[in-house]
């Protein structure tokens, strides 16, 4: 059978020397050498971003859980479903630091079907205390990936067409128990511009690579824990735009922060804590008041209950804007003494070094951790920003 994926299998590729690649540091151990092949891979992946492409920045995710037997396996420690809780908390905090206008929910499979656990919103401190209660879930029977797909289909495209619809599973089984053909959910999901990626636990299963394929998302098969946080985190940054991805102009709202400790003015509940029972739900009267009815919420960014308006910060878009223009990639060189210390963290160079990293538009040098570090999490180059005639350069 042909393959769609022209990457061949490691069993095909004939005869490599694969081991050659971990090198003993000075003391015997090959930490060093791992973690080296790690940051090259982040860089890869780095490198293979251009600006000046459209991207979903209001993006709507359903993370799809599995919950069946399998995820009880101890191939990852203590087992699957704890391994997956502890990284999933970390992502979620990351996404939404990463795009805090985007919108996030939670379905779980399990004993062949699917139910929405947390629907979508812009908390993520609800969705990681959801996620902590789920250690005690009972993993029971077969998941069914048709169920949990439907679940997410009949919330998502009743978004608007500006909006960036999104499905990642999380898969530890095998085997689907389905209701009738998946191909049908598949068609629809296409139809729709849901782009849908998986993340399997065990093994490659055809249906999840058909899905991968046909909604234009990823397929991966970790190798161990440390592979699956990375693959998770990879779905951190935003995709390119669908097809059926319109462009449009969104009202929204930028409320201040009234803090009226002190003074006289009434104590009042904010409307994204009036109905709720748990114990951090008190009377204030600080918090944000919406512009438009000046209902009062108690953290942004939020969607106003009563009017529908999304009230944000401007920070909150600044977050969102660096994904639109990445900073340029530094050019790899090898260490011929153009530098003594790497420019940002101030690291000494040594004849150890045999890679030093460039910045095209101001020159400066820096090492292979600051350069990651620039690029996925400060996205401003530091020489650039320190010197103004090369910030005005690359903010124009």
């Amino acid at each position: 059978m042909d393959e769609d994926d022209p990457k061949e299998y490691r069993w095909e590729t004939g005869y490599e020397k694969t081991w050659e690649a971990i090198k003993e540091d000075h003391e015997g151990f090959l930490e060093t050498s791992v973690a080296d092949i790690i940051l090259r891979a982040k860089r890869k992946r780095q490198a293979q971003k251009h600006g000046n492409t459209k991207l979903g920045m209001m993006r709507h995710l359903y993370v799809i859980l599995d919950c069946s037997e399998s995820m009880s396996s101890q191939d990852l420690k203590p087992t699957r479903m704890l391994c997956t809780l502890k990284i999933l908390e970390g992502f979620i905090e990351e996404f939404f630091d990463q795009n805090p206008i985007s919108q996030m929910g939670i379905i779980l499979m399990h004993n062949k079907r699917a139910e929405k656990a947390s629907d979508l919103g812009g908390n993520f401190r609800k969705h990681i205390k959801y996620i902590k209660t789920l250690n005690k879930t009972n993993l029971v029977g077969e998941p069914s990936l048709q169920n949990g797909l439907e679940v997410a289909l009949s919330s998502l495209k009743l978004l608007p067409s500006h909006a960036s619809r999104e499905i990642l599973v999380v898969m530890g089984s095998l085997t689907t128990c389905d209701p009738t053909d998946i191909n049908n959910t598949i068609e629809k999901l296409k139809q729709e511009g849901i782009r849908c990626s998986i993340i399997g636990l065990a093994a490659e299963v055809h249906v999840c690579r058909t899905l991968a394929n046909e909604t234009k998302g990823t397929y991966n098969v970790i190798l161990d824990d440390a592979h699956f946080k990375d693959l998770l985190f990879q779905q951190v940054e935003p995709p390119p735009a669908a097809n059926a991805l319109e462009s449009s102009l969104i009202k929204m709202g930028f409320p201040h922060q009234m803090n009226a400790e002190g003074t006289d003015e009434p104590l009042t509940m904010c409307m994204c804590h009036v109905d709720s029972v748990d114990d951090s739900s008190k009377l204030t009267t600080g918090g944000y008041y919406c512009p438009q009815c000046l209902s009062k919420y108690c953290e942004l960014p939020v969607e106003c209950r009563a009017c529908g308006l999304t009230l944000v910060s401007a920070p909150h878009l600044a977050r969102s804007y660096h994904h639109l223009f990445p900073v340029a990639n530094f050019e790899e060189l090898p260490f011929n003494n153009q530098a003594n210390i790497c420019y940002a963290c101030q690291k000494t160079f040594t004849d150890t070094e045999k890679w030093v990293y460039q910045c095209p538009t101001c020159t400066r040098v820096f090492c292979i951790d600051c350069d990651i570090f620039v690029h996925d999490t400060l996205h401003t180059c530091p020489g650039c920003a320190t010197n103004l005639s090369t910030f005005q350069i690359t903010n124009t």
